[in-house]
């Protein structure tokens, strides 16, 4: 079994990473394959609504100039796709929204091809708008036919300078618990 994490936070190895690698470290823990991929650095942009995916339908985005064909490579390649942004301006990085948008896009144009993956939204947060950075992550994973899983509370975590986060408790908590989580949501799947 193997699990992505998509890191959206434009600051590598930060809050979102962090708590992220929590989950993913209670997935290992469990003998399951992980990785944690992070855009920050990396060159993304936004779909341009070309609708080549419609028409090729290879499973690939036409746009070859950035990281987007090797994300949905991994996203294919996982039996659980978890979704990490920070919280700007109440809602997810333009990182995560290009990721967002291309990979659901191309999904829709070959048949979901994520349906009944198992998905997973995690968030930092400074202090408010986590909620609906939260929805848009899960949003993706619905539209696609995806099985969401939760913790024993929000996958939130409170943080705003670089490992802050670490000190939530909850939030960590939370991670744990999610990893937790999938681990036997994919056992029982499999």
């Amino acid at each position: 079994m193997r699990v992505v994490a998509f890191s959206g936070s434009a600051r590598k190895d930060g809050n979102t990473a962090l708590l992220l690698k929590t989950a993913l470290a209670e997935l290992a823990k469990s003998g399951i394959d992980t990785e944690l991929v992070q855009l920050a650095g990396k060159k993304i942009h936004g779909c341009v609504a070309c609708y080549q995916c419609f028409k090729t339908k290879d499973g690939r985005c036409a746009v070859e100039k950035d990281c987007i064909n090797e994300c949905l490579d991994k996203m294919r390649g996982a039996d659980a796709i978890l979704l990490g942004s920070p919280t700007y301006f109440a809602d997810v990085s333009t990182e995560m929204k290009a990721l967002m948008d291309r990979c659901g896009m191309v999904s829709r144009a070959n048949d979901d091809m994520f349906k009944r993956k198992l998905g997973a939204a995690v968030v930092a947060a400074r202090r408010a708008g986590a909620i609906h950075v939260f929805d848009s992550m899960n949003h993706f994973f619905l539209i696609g036919q995806m099985i969401v899983v939760g913790s024993n509370y929000w996958n939130i975590g409170m943080g705003r300078e670089k490992e802050e986060v670490a000190k939530d408790e909850e939030g960590m908590t939370t991670m744990k618990v999610l990893g937790e989580n999938i681990a036997w949501a994919l056992g029982k799947l499999k």
